[in-house]
């Protein structure tokens, strides 16, 4: 990569601007400016990157020209009106939130999955949800193998997908509950300390709540695909990395040994899967990792063509961050898309 690129990171104080710092450093991202975009309230921290102090910006709506990729992270809001002004102003406008995922006209990418999609964007690319992104690492290859025809998927999510304050609320009103204190939920609608909340967003008509309605349309868009899907998120107290218990139904049935095979040669995926040694991925394997990991690769022995599995991954990076920057890398590396 001979050239370099502007780069403007919104929302560079938050838990995924942050990682996003980080992984731009760690993977030498050819960066030839970069700008730190936050509120008012943020403005004037200073970050380093690259041994050199950054300081962070007010975001304005000036605040783009001349920036090639602007990697948003600061809200819904925040992205539905700034990511069109970043891409009327010539850069490409890379969205870590929800507001314009299931939009027609906008691609919703993960580079290994459906990097193709890339040539479709206007100046917009989604990001995906991060329960969702880790989930179609591991199921591209298997669709492709056998086509899949139905998924009931369980999450064990932590609570770095909520953000700063919901990491501060665990590890406060950890120490609270530890000492026999009380304490009032602020981020969480149930105490999440020692706790199982299968809650994650709020409720919609169909009884689900947001979160797996997310799940199940970006997984669809995303595979190209119509599958039967079913989920229940769940807020587990943990600190970083989300897992998810997935059974999957193919037309074509696949052996055990097949799955781990076709999943051992996906790039970004790592099998880790033996039952006789104990051997499969937990959160605190994949926390600042960042590969999608599956373990407890078995056959349902309750349903025809069937497997369950056990998929694992930082959320803050396959499922944000670097996600994010892996879509600049591939429009990089392939200037035509």
């Amino acid at each position: 990569m001979s050239k370099k690129y502007n780069v403007a990171i919104v929302g560079a104080t938050g838990v995924v601007g942050k990682e996003i710092i980080n992984i731009l450093e760690q993977r030498n991202f050819p960066i030839q400016s970069l700008t730190l975009l936050a509120s008012k309230r943020s403005a004037g921290q200073v970050i380093s990157f690259n041994e050199k102090a950054v300081k962070v910006k007010v975001l304005e709506e000036n605040s783009f020209k001349d920036i090639d990729f602007a990697l948003f992270s600061a809200g819904s809001s925040i992205s539905e009106k700034f990511a069109p002004i970043a891409a009327k102003s010539g850069a490409i406008a890379i969205d870590n939130t929800s507001f314009f995922r299931m939009q027609d006209d906008i691609p919703l990418i993960v580079p290994e999955v459906n990097g193709h999609a890339i040539k479709n964007h206007k100046g917009i690319i989604a990001n995906p949800n991060c329960s969702t992104a880790q989930l179609v690492m591991a199921l591209k290859p298997i669709h492709d193998a056998a086509t899949i025809k139905r998924l009931v998927i369980s999450t064990y999510q932590s609570v770095s997908g909520a953000g700063k304050d919901a990491i501060l609320e665990l590890e406060n009103h950890s120490r609270y509950l530890l000492k026999g204190e009380d304490s009032e939920p602020k981020e969480f609608v149930k105490p999440i300390p020692f706790n199982v909340i299968p809650q994650i967003d709020n409720f919609v008509d169909n009884g689900y709540t947001k979160e797996e309605m997310k799940m199940i349309n970006e997984t669809n868009k995303i595979l190209e695909s119509e599958i039967n899907i079913t989920a229940t998120a769940v807020r587990v107290p943990v600190f970083i990395s989300h897992c998810e218990s997935v059974n999957i139904q193919t037309e074509k049935e696949l052996s055990t040994k097949k799955v781990r095979d076709i999943l051992s040669t996906f790039p970004g995926v790592t099998v880790l899967d033996d039952p006789q040694k104990s051997t499969f991925p937990t959160a605190r394997d994949s926390s600042g990792k960042d590969d999608v990991y599956v373990g407890r690769i078995r056959k349902d022995i309750s349903q025809k063509n069937s497997i369950d599995c056990w998929i694992v991954a930082d959320n803050l990076r396959k499922g944000a961050a670097l996600n994010a920057v892996q879509i600049a890398e591939y429009m990089i590396a392939n200037p035509s898309k």
